[in-house]
């Protein structure tokens, strides 16, 4: 059930922070960087509180499924295990570079974002995986 709690508790803070710099770039950020930049920042927010929901989902699935009579074998577990750290790496990887890019950092960390994307894109299709190997899946 630890990774059941990681999940839960990245998603919470996920949820926070993101809620919190989506303050912070409309309220203190909005003067002092381009609408370009403002933008970047916004989309960063966005899919960080959208993972941060999907973290959510997936802890208590996976909780569910760990305290089940009725779990199936453990590959729905691991997919979930899986599509959770995809997730949680995603929003490291692709809204803290996008964070960073918009404040001004360096462009190097422009292929850090695709690999982000790449992270969510894992983890939604790992969640996809859990729901085909759930009993009377087709």
């Amino acid at each position: 059930m630890a990774a059941a709690r990681s999940f839960l508790l990245l998603g919470a803070l996920y949820g926070a922070s993101g809620v919190a710099l989506g303050a912070f770039g409309a309220h203190g950020l909005k003067a002092r960087i381009s609408e370009a930049a403002l933008a970047t920042w916004s989309t960063a927010v966005t899919y960080q509180l959208t993972h941060a929901l999907a973290l959510l989902g997936v802890g208590i699935w996976l909780r569910f499924m760990q305290a089940s009579a009725h779990s199936p074998a453990g590959t729905v577990i691991t997919a979930l295990g899986v599509a959770g750290w995809a997730m949680a790496l995603g929003v490291v990887l692709f809204s803290g570079s996008l964070y960073a890019l918009a404040l001004g950092g360096p462009k190097l960390l422009g292929p850090v974002t695709p690999l982000g994307g790449l992270a969510f894109i894992a983890g939604w299709l790992a969640l996809a995986v859990a729901a085909l190997r759930l009993p009377g899946a087709a």
